[in-house]
């Protein structure tokens, strides 16, 4: 080809000039004897001009065929102000047509009509539009920055293997079945945890990698079943040491991708400290509306149901939204009161402060001296209204915390273009999940626990915590990572307390295990969500926007219908039947 210039790149000092552009027509313009045609490629947009002695050449040219023209740079009359290249245009004067199209199943521009299945489904099309390939410029960027950033500090990048042996890991595995060893299969990573601790041991001492991770799990807005991790692992080193680098990295992003400057040192949020004020391990810090435990204020009500809720361990949270009483009619409060019960929470209440005093669906239970105890220590003025929330303590604080968004986001109360960063960190070292009727690990079974907490491993699961830490900007988790365990008596104690006896971690992590044997240094790291973080940068709620070929949320690409059936002789090879 014999292009000269992107259509992005000519400006009003190269009038004049003889240029050959190439692209795709985005627009074509008929006026009498003149045509104009914008020509689209992923830098911009140039406007070409085609006079009488082009009408046959151009005669058939629609939208998104695919043009290769020659011609002179000339000053438009009426420039174009919102447009890069909108001082100039050029005149063609020789014109060649390098493919046909037809016509689109969908508008190809920056706000198009087309329903998400169908821009999935023709998404080549869709990167054509460019709000799709200006996230994917972004992420580019991101990876980039990254690369160099870490590379001036010393990390290696190793690529660890995508066909691994399934671990009990948290998610569900994907499976590929081998050829080879009939019966017998590999996994794809869900993460490369355990082979970036081996790097350590192996004594590569700083490692970074842009990984390719798998996890067959029930997706969502911010899920997909393949994504992209930033992982680093570092060996001699603690917490601090690991914050630092990772808010360094944070900072040269934004600098790099959005030319502002942030805080490098993030504020900090201990786990218990984070739900208990805003009812989530990833808080949106953008906005107040902190979570206020109640139970000294009703601790002698003669409320029946707030009373049975603290004898039996329950507690009483509340949730002040200043100025927004008038704003909740009796529908609205009946919607929230369905909305908090997708969280489990049995009903929600609320009292609405006016000049009269307080007024709502429990007022009438409440003592003179508990509404000015309430008034008090919620700091209540006229206007403002208050939910709460009796109930179990994890569904108190999770449902009033997803309430917390819910009013912030409805009343336009979280900041745009604000970025707020903060560290979770000392997170439980177990989970209890009620459907396996078991502790399980809170992140991965090789967490480090805190030292204080050893003797609680096997004891009271329950209270004890781990040196394990996420990153949360704007309410999403973009990072998580740990202390990892390096000593080969502690991991076995671990998974005892996960129920794994010593035969079946064996089984599970032998080769893991036999590492420590030969001496592992203390070791710690983190995994970075890239899409998650593009998105943010990019403006999006949506994760398939920063995806160059996403899956739907039921796992699907509709552009090629995988997954799809395969041969039967391909399953043959393989001596899998299909139940």
């Amino acid at each position: 080809m014999n292009r000269t210039h992107t259509n992005g790149e000519l400006r009003i000092e190269d009038v004049g000039k003889s240029v050959t552009l190439c692209g795709w027509v985005a627009k074509r313009r008929n006026l009498g004897s003149i045509c104009f045609i914008d020509l689209r490629d992923r830098y911009g947009i140039t406007q070409v001009i085609f006079d009488e002695t082009m009408s046959e050449k151009i005669k058939d040219v629609r939208n998104e065929y695919v043009l290769e023209v020659k011609g002179t740079v000339q000053k438009k009359d009426v420039p174009n102000k919102n447009l890069a290249t909108g001082e100039i245009e050029v005149h063609v004067e020789d014109v060649k047509i390098l493919n046909s199209a037809k016509t689109t199943p969908m508008i190809i521009a920056d706000k198009t009509d087309a329903l998400e299945d169908l821009r999935l489904k023709y998404r080549y099309l869709d990167l054509r539009r460019k709000a799709i390939y200006d996230n994917l410029i972004v992420r580019d960027k991101v990876e980039t920055i990254t690369r160099d950033y870490l590379h001036k500090l010393d990390f290696i990048e190793v690529e660890t293997p995508i066909l691994s042996k399934s671990t009990p890991e948290g998610a569900r595995d994907y499976l590929v079945p081998s050829r080879l060893y009939k019966g017998k299969f590999y996994a794809l990573p869900q993460s490369p945890q355990i082979y970036k601790q081996l790097l350590m041991i192996g004594g590569l001492d700083r490692y970074f990698q842009i990984a390719r991770c798998f996890r067959d799990e029930d997706l969502r807005a911010d899920r997909q079943p393949e994504f992209t991790q930033i992982d680093i692992e570092m060996s001699f080193a603690d917490e601090e040491d690991i914050f630092h680098i990772v808010e360094g990295l944070m900072s040269d992003i934004f600098k790099g991708v959005k030319d502002l400057k942030i805080d490098e040192h993030f504020e900090r949020l201990s786990y218990d400290d984070a739900m208990r004020y805003y009812g989530s391990d990833k808080p949106d810090l953008r906005f107040g509306m902190r979570l206020c435990d109640l139970d000294e204020v009703f601790k002698e009500t003669a409320f029946s149901i707030f009373k049975k809720t603290l004898e039996d361990g329950g507690l009483i949270k509340g949730l002040k939204a200043e100025g927004l009483a008038e704003k909740y009619s009796r529908k609205d409060l009946d919607h929230l009161q369905e909305f908090v019960k997708i969280y489990k929470a049995k009903a929600l209440a609320w009292l609405k402060y006016t000049s009269e005093g307080l007024s709502g669906s429990i007022a009438k239970f409440m003592s003179d001296e508990e509404k000015d105890t309430l008034i008090a220590k919620m700091d209540l003025h006229i206007g403002d209204i208050v939910f709460m929330i009796a109930d179990e303590k994890g569904i108190a604080d999770v449902a009033l915390g997803a309430l917390r968004t819910k009013v912030a986001k409805d009343n336009g109360l979280i900041p745009e273009d604000e970025y707020k960063f903060v560290w979770i960190t000392d997170f439980p070292m177990f989970e209890y999940s009620k459907e396996q009727g078991i502790y399980v690990a809170c992140h991965h079974p090789f967490t480090a626990p805190h030292a204080e907490d050893v003797d609680k491993l096997l004891t009271d699961k329950g209270n004890c915590y781990s040196r394990a830490y996420d990153l949360v900007l704007n309410g999403y988790e973009l990072l998580s990572g740990s202390v990892r365990i390096h000593d080969q008596d502690m991991q076995e104690k671990v998974f005892e307390a996960l129920g794994l006896t010593k035969e079946e971690a064996k089984e599970k992590f032998g080769f893991f295990l036999e590492a420590f044997e030969y001496g592992a240094p203390p070791h710690l790291g983190v995994g970075i969500g890239v899409e998650r973080l593009v998105m943010i940068l990019c403006g999006t709620d949506n994760i398939k926007d920063v995806v160059a070929f996403p899956k739907t949320a039921s796992a699907m690409c509709l552009m090629s219908e995988a997954p799809n059936t395969v041969d039967d002789a391909q399953l043959q090879e393989l001596k899998i039947k299909i139940a």
